[in-house]
């Protein structure tokens, strides 16, 4: 491979800075700042002609700056969440720049921004403690039930909510399963104000929307002086915020193993350690988790602690997906329309017959979320009175017509009379010997049971 020549190598390095979203600060042994980035402008709000060559100490507390402490340390560190101003949150990457004489002649940083997603995080908690408060004060569960924001009268939902009612009177944990959309969330909360706990704090965690290096602050919180940038007093984490209510972790499945290890200890001994604490906080918490991965095939891949697992998955709670649940479809629908008519200020529509069948016959795999977003849609492109299937074709992610799912129905019903009628015709072949009539199919046993139950097949 023929090397580039110095002066091309500058330009694609300066080209790969400029590309990068991230702040890249580099200072030198004096602490005086040689490279501040476009990303650093951008997310610290300094122009590069201002700090170019000064301290940096004089725009930062020398406590908030993470640079300083490697100087002193020359040791690098990777993907550290640090708070270098009051408004800012960031994911820092520092190391030591040294000479061919391997003297120490500066450091150099890489933040990655993530004030966005903390802030989100913490305005989450916030609303829903504050909703949390809300019923409280106005006893809203006992006019209008705990599950009442669960739309549905399907057997399939009603099914589900009547364990989950049975579930919550009692103090053990679930975990809720289904596929992403089918309200997980809505039958957890459900949980709390069901149960004894339902004057506690329910505190939610979202394991899939938390930076790795965030999750044991989230989690345990911190003690003050703990590391650079934190809050001078001190944070409770989501688990002590927890203390005597519900403990909701989503997407659970998303959970680090060195993390899910932590939490298997709080668990097991039922006490927290704040980071840079030295004394332990005694928690009581109900734990509901979620997921929409196979947790039981990632603890055979090892990706998923089998301790944590079972400890998780004392009740399980399987969230049935709209397309089981098609009878609730109109309903649903309606409280969307509904909702989004006085959203917009539109006159609520009357849907034809037609229309009704293009939403019950579509798939949903985007489930209850989907529907929403798709009744959205609808409500802002279409102001007529009466809305037709014609109109609402363009709004779906795929082309769907009626016939096409129809004609795929029909298909499936007619695979299915077949593989009924092959198994009745080798029982009676078999004299109704399972295991025979299961060998001659070419099937196992559990599987012709199966069979025999889905089909209503009399055996006798």
């Amino acid at each position: 491979m023929v090397e580039k020549p110095n002066s091309q190598l500058s330009h694609y390095l300066d080209a790969l800075i400029a590309t990068s979203s991230d702040a890249i600060v580099i200072v030198n042994i004096n602490k005086e700042v040689e490279y501040w980035s476009a990303g650093a402008e951008r997310i610290y709000g300094i122009p590069f002609k201002d700090i170019h060559q000064k301290k940096i100490s004089q725009f930062f507390k020398k406590e908030d700056l993470k640079l300083l402490e490697i100087l002193d340390t020359k040791q690098p560190v990777y993907n550290v969440y640090h708070q270098p101003r009051q408004d800012k949150h960031v994911l820092i990457s520092s190391s030591p720049i040294f000479d061919e004489a391997g003297s120490l002649i500066g450091a150099i940083s890489i933040d990655q921004d993530i004030t966005h997603t903390v802030k989100l995080n913490e305005k989450l908690t916030l609303k829903t403690t504050e909703l949390q408060k809300v019923k409280q004060q106005y006893n809203l569960q006992e006019y209008v039930g705990p599950f009442s924001e669960i739309i549905g009268y399907s057997s399939a939902i009603q099914n589900t909510k009547n364990l989950a009612l049975k579930v919550a009177k009692t103090d053990a944990t679930v975990l809720i399963q289904g596929e992403s959309g089918v309200g997980k969330e809505l039958f957890a909360q459900g949980i709390h104000d069901a149960s004894l706990r339902k004057g506690e704090s329910f505190i939610p965690i979202n394991c899939g929307a938390v930076p790795d290096a965030l999750f044991e602050s989230e989690f345990f919180g911190y003690e003050k002086g703990a590391f650079t940038g934190a809050h001078k007093d001190g944070k409770p984490g989501k688990v002590e915020m927890a203390h005597n209510g519900t403990l909701f972790l989503d997407e659970i499945g998303m959970l680090p193993l060195d993390m899910q290890v932590k939490l298997l200890r709080v668990l097991q001994e039922r006490e927290v350690w704040r980071i840079g604490g030295h004394v332990s906080k005694d928690v009581n918490i109900r734990i509901v988790a979620a997921t929409n991965s196979d947790l039981e095939d990632m603890v055979k891949k090892g990706t998923f602690r089998e301790d944590l697992y079972y400890r998780l998955n004392v009740v399980t709670l399987k969230i049935p997906p709209l397309r089981e649940r098609a009878g609730d479809i109109a309903a649903l629908m309606q409280e969307f329309i509904d909702e989004y008519c006085a959203k917009y200020s539109r006159e609520v529509p009357v849907l034809s017959d037609g229309a009704l069948e293009v939403f019950t016959n579509y798939v949903w795999p985007g489930n209850i979320r989907e529907l929403r977003n798709i009744v959205e849609r609808m409500v802002i492109f279409n102001d007529q009175a009466t809305i037709d299937a014609a109109d609402i074709i363009d709004i779906f992610p795929r082309k769907v017509t009626i016939q096409e799912e129809n004609e795929k129905r029909g298909l499936d019903e007619e695979m299915e009379q077949l593989e009924k009628n092959r198994i009745t015709e080798a029982l009676m072949e078999t004299f109704g010997n399972k295991s025979a009539a299961a060998k001659k199919l070419g099937m196992s046993r559990v599987s012709l049971y199966n069979k025999i139950k889905k089909y209503k097949i009399e055996t006798e």
